[in-house]
């Protein structure tokens, strides 16, 4: 009994995981038939079996009987449940020996162990190309169209209305600085919640603080235009109207910023496959087809509204569509959830309700804001796609030589036609859509370390053209500004390819128990280099100062190129297990 009772648990050990590095012999006597019968309702006694795989095949194992009773049962262990069968196994002298089976003998092994299924170059192409669960993608891009296209018309409404409340920029200005500074201090914590959270409740809350903030803010500037009568700055702000504008506005950014990382972080891995590079660098590019999509025909919609209608109006057309947007928004994610064979219910971390508690302990804001940011530093700085992720944070220090208002700015104050400045827009968007296609067949041909490098050599390279024109002072001249311009709009080309790419490679190097707070800790480090630059532009706010400004924003996309490109050239062995499947590290390892 004793010695049938080790061999009933070295079977059990060739079927775990390890059964790779196991090897046992076992001595059997006499005629000999093993039979493991399962328990039943009628007390049969059988072996426990804490957890059973179905199919398990073992490989290179040696087994010699010749010691075994012809029939014995476990009359001493407690009997398994009554779900649980062990199907019958029976030992024949005539298929197994005391010899190992030599699998590398194609003439002594059975037929249907001659061959293993591999793969060909095309096949593991396709399989790359295949999204995991591609009816749950489109579900998340119909769900990301509808909800970005609300966000969109919203942020270029209220600075809108503002603008149309009071001439002064600074009521604008700060709201946007509130808003910086509460994704800084907020994302950290907002990121390690999600990971604590189910998916789907986490996207159902957060749609719903997202529009309820939305529609305070939208309330706040409603009244604001109908009781305010022009007055001084001062007396704008100060208003209690004014604060609730900010503390929502606030909100509703983080809340929007939290479900932009869920779903560009997480939610479009499991669906496209974290092991199908081409599939993710598609799905990514949409994400980002959509987003630019819906920036422009945010802006154009609300604007048209205006052109037309009093700003009231305008504001009760835009609230309308936030009330319908929860609903469409909450059935949205479910059906991601459903056509997906619920991958989205798959569990990250488990759920810690004290973890939770604290987080959202209101009286300890402060010290949770504080802890969070800590710990969410302490595990960004240790992923192994650090330089990665860093090189798109330096990216947001280029505020000069990009579209935005200090280009605008400077474009109107040397006298430039306000259609130039217009099609220079047009065309800076044009590119970065245009970026979004040659991103993913970067990734297909090349792969996604050197399309990353690429992207940001690009960039660089031009930017520094740019700088040379802008230098040689003579961009009031129609050749040279042509130039300027367009270096400036092609570089989008390299920027826009490394935000998809870049993208990939921290959702590939980031575990899904870590994405949100990963993901959340990124986008907060990127709002303290806004804030940053945004400090510099206030403290430069001549337009002389311009070169300054332009020199920075070299400066910080060519750091983010050397940065990437040393990471590259100078692997760790983690990093090199990380992208095995990568041309690069194929290519070294060859």
């Amino acid at each position: 009994m004793g010695m049938l009772a080790a061999a009933a648990a070295d079977s059990a050990l060739l079927a775990s995981p390890q059964a790779s590095l196991v090897r046992r012999r076992r001595r059997l006597s006499g005629a000999w038939a093993l039979r493991l019968r399962p328990a039943t309702s009628h007390g049969v006694a059988a072996l426990r079996v804490q957890s059973f795989v179905p199919k398990c095949y073992v490989t290179n194992v040696e087994v010699d009987v010749s010691t075994v009773n012809k029939e014995e049962t476990f009359d001493d262990h407690p009997s398994l449940p009554s779900v649980c069968s062990i199907p019958v196994v029976n030992l024949r002298g005539d298929v197994l020996d005391s010899s190992p089976f030599p699998l590398h003998d194609r003439a002594s092994c059975p037929s249907d162990f001659e061959e293993l299924p591999v793969l060909s170059e095309g096949e593991q192409h396709t399989l790359a190309s295949t999204p995991a669960h591609p009816a749950g993608l489109y579900a998340l891009y119909a769900s990301y169209l509808f909800g970005n296209l609300v966000e969109q018309l919203w942020n270029f409404a209220w600075p809108a209305a503002l603008a149309i409340l009071h001439p002064n920029l600074l009521p604008v200005a700060i709201v946007g600085f509130f808003t910086k500074l509460s994704v800084f201090v907020g994302a950290p914590i907002v990121g390690k919640l999600m990971d604590h959270f189910p998916r789907i409740p986490m996207y159902t809350a957060l749609n719903a603080v997202q529009v309820a903030t939305q529609l305070i803010s939208a309330a706040t500037v409603i009244y604001a235009l109908r009781n305010l009568s022009h007055g001084s700055t001062t007396a704008v702000v100060l208003r209690p109207w004014f604060i609730a504008l900010v503390a929502a506005g606030a909100i509703e950014r983080l809340a929007g910023l939290a479900l932009g990382v869920s779903m560009e972080r997480d939610w479009v891995v499991l669906l496209a496959g974290t092991n199908r590079p081409v599939a993710l660098a598609q799905a990514n590019a949409v994400l980002n087809r959509l987003d630019l999509v819906c920036e422009t025909v945010g802006a154009s919609v609300f604007g048209l509204l205006l052109s037309r209608y009093h700003p009231v109006t305008c504001l009760k057309i835009a609230c309308g569509l936030m009330i319908c947007s929860f609903p469409v928004l909450v059935m949205l994610g479910q059906l991601i959830n459903r056509v997906s064979c619920h991958a989205l219910d798959s569990s990250r971390t488990a759920t810690d309700e004290s973890i939770c508690t604290d987080l959202l302990d209101v009286r300890r804001i402060v010290q949770n804001s504080l802890s969070a940011i800590k710990h969410g530093w302490n595990e960004y700085k240790q992923q192994t796609v650090l330089p990665a992720s860093a090189a798109t944070v330096f990216l947001n220090f280029n505020v000069a030589l990009a579209p935005g208002a200090i280009m605008t700015a400077l474009l109107m104050h040397r006298g430039i036609s306000p259609s130039i400045v217009g099609a220079f827009s047009g065309l800076c968007s044009i590119m970065g859509l245009v970026a979004t296609f040659i991103s993913s067949s970067l990734v297909k041909r090349v792969g996604i370390l050197k399309a990353g490098a690429a992207g940001l050599i690009f960039q660089a390279s031009l930017l520094s053209i740019a700088l040379t024109v802008y230098w040689a002072g003579s961009i009031s001249q129609r050749t040279p500004l042509l130039i300027f311009l367009a270096s400036i709009a092609l570089s989008r080309l390299g920027h826009m390819s490394y935000d998809v790419v870049g993208t990939q490679i921290v959702q590939t190097g980031v575990p899904a128990s870590k994405a949100n707070l990963i993901g959340g800790m990124e986008v907060s480090i990127a709002s303290l280099a806004e804030l940053v630059m945004l400090a510099m532009a206030i403290i430069a706010n001549d337009v002389s100062h311009f070169g300054f400004l332009a020199i920075l924003s070299v400066s910080s996309v060519a750091g983010a190129a050397w940065m990437f490109c040393r990471w590259l050239t100078n692997p760790t062995d983690e990093q090199r297990e990380l992208f095995m499947f990568d041309p690069l590290y194929q290519v070294q390892a060859v």
